[in-house]
């Protein structure tokens, strides 16, 4: 028997909602974000009234990098249902990528009193206090996020950062440690927490870390120069090179104070 997509199936059955609308979520699940946009906008004009078609053709201006249209129409989805949760969230991310990070936490707070156990909310709020340096409200939300969703990696990256920041480096590799054993080959975590063993000057943990994380991802760049780092430290300079010139040969911009520092050191050019 062939397989029909119930959306298709829908499309053509009465009461099972505005056409349109549902095209539209048809064409935003193939990324095709322009034609989602018209049929949403077609949506709206056969119901203006209708908070998830607003709140659906935001998502698609979101996600084509148009924040200001997208926050348009999340405010107008908000302004028709004001307890819709989700739309606060997609318009505080879509502020927050416009650097606009007071107005952000506003809506993730508002977002949060709808629905307290929403648990990526509270991420993002506390990403937005972290851009701010507001530490210790950021490490609030993340604990917060991780109560309720104590295995997301990504979370355990970020208290970590946050952690490393404020010069808790106990705690952050604890984090970053936690990351690696939800996703071991999370390469993010290995090089978070090869940053965070130099600056406590255990450079050979750094150094097997470094190499860790380069071992699942051998084009990433920053540890490479997380690892010439550690070995300038250990005075093992030819390494440093050859690690710094990996990371020139994949793109990275190397520090121009690191790269004197290594001259000098070493008393090579390169």
């Amino acid at each position: 028997m062939r397989y029909v997509s119930p959306i298709v199936i829908c499309l053509f059955l009465t009461g099972c909602g505005d056409r349109s609308y549902y095209l539209g979520q048809t064409y935003m699940q193939e990324g095709w974000h322009d034609q989602a946009i018209s049929e949403f906008t077609r949506a709206i004009k056969a119901s203006p009234k209708s908070a998830k078609a607003y709140y659906s053709r935001g998502r698609a201006y979101s996600d084509k990098g148009q924040y200001d249209q997208a926050i348009a129409d999340f405010s107008k989805a908000i302004e028709i249902d004001p307890k819709d949760a989700a739309a606060y969230n997609e318009r505080a991310v879509a502020y927050a990528l416009t650097n606009e990070h007071s107005r952000a936490i506003s809506d993730f707070t508002k977002a949060i009193e709808i629905d307290p156990k929403n648990a990526e909310v509270f991420h993002s709020r506390g990403t937005a206090y972290n851009y701010r340096g507001q530490y210790d409200l950021a490490l609030s939300d993340f604990s917060k996020a991780l109560e309720i969703s104590p295995a997301d990696a990504f979370v355990y990256n970020d208290r970590g950062v946050v952690y490393a920041l404020r010069g808790q480096h106990d705690r952050a590799i604890a984090d970053f440690s936690k990351a690696i054993e939800i996703n071991p080959r999370d390469a993010l975590a290995y090089s978070f927490r090869g940053t965070t063993y130099r600056d406590k000057g255990d450079n050979d943990r750094a150094i097997a870390d470094y190499t860790k994380a380069i071992e699942i991802d051998w084009k990433f760049a920053e540890a490479h120069i997380g690892r010439a780092t550690a070995y300038y430290n250990k005075g093992e300079y030819d390494k440093a090179w050859e690690n710094v010139r990996r990371a020139q040969s994949l793109g990275l911009q190397v520090p121009p104070e690191f790269l004197k520092a290594l001259r000098e050191a070493s008393g090579k050019e390169q």
